[in-house]
């Protein structure tokens, strides 16, 4: 397509047409976005009039999004010669770059080459540097950088505290972090859901739940509404902690306050709650979560299927795999070897070797941990011929026997 279209301007040139900066630009963005870098440049070097910021800014995102910065800086070059000056654009784009190519050191000379050169950055180019700084680790740097920022003429926004603040709290600085933000509130900086959820989520990673709980009953004193990202760190801490009480008592919370529980919400809870041997429980929440329109996936079902089954309630894990079928969802390995292993757990060794060959037929590598299940089934129904028959099959198979297939017969 940019070939026709550069074929369309060499015509029109050629018969005599002036054409403007705007179409030689669109042209240009055109090669850039089919990746045609070279030709892009081509364009600019055959203009009939002067490019201007747009121009060249449309190349150099090109060029440095390539990781092409030296290049970049060569076009640069050729701008300034032209005598077209750099825009607050061009700035972001090489700060980007240069954060990206050559660490946050140099970008941090860049900026105070902008500013010599009587331009004054926004926010949006000190927020650049800012994150690169703490990509990189650098967090004394960064707090640094954030004190100093008021004296360049640009104060921190919402923005900055958010990314100094992740950084504090991926060094584990949990003083730091609150400290952090009173001094957001006290300079008259308006924290965001981002700010509150940045805190909670760290302070349920270090177990500090009731932390994590006054933090979140701040947010609508600060005009902030939880959402789902609010709360799913402190269920699962909750349910981390063996605190299932508390768990299903802030997701009812949850949904008093009209904030609907994802997904994540769901697989946190069904996971706890199977492991702690409430699958009744497990089976009503995914009720719930069908009925709320919230699609079930893969992960919620096989937590349950698995809950169920090694309950030896294998009828109602059956029935979950009837409705996941329904609902175009396959099962897998996972979802097999659940119902596999609790079939043969109850007796149930024909219905369990039925899903052992659906199994079979995914094309999976079996482990040894199922073809067990189905022998130690077979053995406590004395089915003993048909139990050395299939580890002469599991043999075959390619699925060598350890010490647990012979251990399970001879105790069966």
């Amino acid at each position: 397509m940019t070939k026709k279209a550069i074929r369309v301007m060499e015509l029109l040139e050629a018969s005599g047409a002036v054409l403007d900066v705007i179409i030689y630009t669109i042209l240009i963005k055109g090669c850039c976005i089919s990746g045609e870098i070279d030709s892009a440049l081509k364009v600019l070097d055959r203009m009939s009039v002067a490019p201007d910021v747009v121009t060249y800014n449309t190349i150099l995102r090109s060029l440095c999004d390539s990781g092409k910065l030296k290049q970049a800086m060569e076009v640069l070059d050729r701008q300034l010669q032209r005598e077209c000056y750099l825009n607050l654009g061009t700035y972001t784009i090489l700060i980007e770059a240069t954060c990206r190519e050559s660490g946050s050191g140099k970008a941090m000379e860049l900026l105070d080459e902008i500013r010599r050169k009587g331009c004054e950055p926004d926010s949006f180019i000190y927020n650049i540097v800012m994150n690169g700084i703490c990509k990189e680790g650098r967090l004394d740097e960064a707090i640094k950088f954030l004190n100093k920022m008021p004296s360049y003429g640009c104060q921190p926004n919402v923005i900055t505290y958010n990314t100094v603040l992740h950084c504090i709290c991926s060094f584990g600085r949990w003083n730091d972090a609150e400290k952090l933000l009173s001094e957001m509130l006290q300079k008259g900086c308006s924290p965001s859901v981002v700010t509150f959820n940045i805190l909670i989520n760290f302070f349920c990673r270090k177990g500090l739940l009731g932390r994590a709980t006054d933090i979140l009953e701040m947010m609508p004193m600060h005009g902030c509404t939880p959402n789902a990202s609010s709360y799913n760190p402190l269920l699962h801490g909750f349910c981390k902690g063996k605190k299932m009480d508390r768990a299903i008592e802030y997701l009812e919370i949850m949904v008093s306050r009209e904030c609907y529980p994802d997904i994540v919400t769901y697989n946190t809870l069904l996971t706890a709650l199977c492991k702690d041997g409430k699958v009744d429980l497990a089976v009503e929440i995914l009720n719930q979560l069908s009925r709320k329109g919230c699609s079930p996936v893969f992960f919620t079902y096989n937590t349950v299927i698995d809950g169920l089954s090694k309950l030896g309630k294998t009828e109602s894990a059956i029935q979950l795999l009837d409705e996941m079928r329904e609902k175009g969802l396959k099962p897998d390995i996972v979802t097999y070897s659940s119902l596999v292993e609790g079939l043969s757990r109850e007796g149930k060794v024909d219905e369990a070797i039925k899903f052992f060959h659906e199994l079979e037929a995914l094309g999976v590598w079996l482990r040894v941990i199922t073809y067990n299940a189905v022998m130690l089934g077979l053995c406590k129904a004395c089915q003993t011929d048909r139990a050395i028959d299939f580890v002469a099959y599991m043999v075959a198979m390619g699925c060598k026997p350890t010490e647990a297939t012979y251990t399970k017969k001879s105790k069966a």
